[in-house]
This record gives C-alpha cells, sequence and structure tokens, in this order.
C-alpha cells in the first residue's frame, strides 16, 4: 500500500470514528470542528537514507571504532539509514576528521567521515552502547 493510500485510510477511519465521514462533516451536515488526523508511517519512510562516500567501499564494523572486527564492506554507491551515533575513534575521511560513528543496523557501525549526512555533528540520537 502506498503511504498516500495509508494517508487517505487513515483520514477516512479517524473521520469515521469522529463520527465525521471522510468529507469533514457531522450527522447534521454541518463542518464540525477541525480534527487532528495521525498519520501512520512504515519503517521505510522513517528510516531516511544517508549516501556513503562515493568511490569508497567502506568498512562496516561491530563496535563503534577501528578496533572493532570489519562484519563487512559497503559497496560503491551505498545509501544507509543512521539508527543512532555516539563517539568512538577518530577517522580521517572525505567528510573530514571525526570521532563520531553511526549505528546503521544492529552491531554495524560506520564512521561518519565516509557519510554525507550534511552535518558536522549528530543527525541523529545518541547509542547507548
Amino acid at each position: 500500500m502506498a503511504v498516500g493510500e495509508v494517508e487517505d485510510n487513515v483520514e477516512s477511519a479517524v473521520g469515521e470514528a469522529a463520527g465525521t465521514g471522510a468529507s469533514g462533516t457531522g450527522a447534521s451536515g454541518t463542518a464540525d470542528a477541525p480534527t487532528t488526523v495521525a498519520t501512520l508511517t512504515t519503517a521505510e519512510t522513517l528510516a531516511t537514507r544517508y549516501a556513503v562516500a562515493p568511490g569508497y567501499r567502506v568498512n562496516v564494523r561491530s563496535g563503534p571504532g577501528t578496533q572493532y572486527g570489519i562484519v563487512k564492506v559497503l559497496p560503491y554507491g551505498a545509501r544507509v539509514p543512521i539508527n543512532c551515533q555516539c563517539p568512538g575513534t577518530t577517522v580521517s575521511g572525505p567528510y573530514g576528521t571525526t570521532n563520531l560513528w553511526s549505528n546503521i543496523a544492529n552491531g554495524q557501525f560506520v564512521s561518519d567521515a565516509y557519510i554525507n549526512t550534511g552535518s558536522d555533528g549528530y543527525v541523529a540520537v545518541r547509542c547507548s552502547v
């Protein structure tokens, strides 16, 4: 189901629950007070994906530092979600020198020096590592 369909279904359901139907009018046919409509989102729409630096195959590590083992290598052109971020080993890369590491999946971390977040600081909540 597309996001627009989900929003339409939510609006219709909220209208019915409020006794207004999708048109926003009550049983009397007159407009009711505005109703706040919740928007359902899926995990896919919640997770913004950030581009990995072009021309780099980036190591994904089991923790926020170069002392942690490599669990996989991202392919050229990869885009990754950032679930949370935390400090770790300082790394220099195409986007500067930083000690910030991004968690992209359970037990998978990438240095922020290789992710184009558009920021030199945190863009997600802090990880509780």
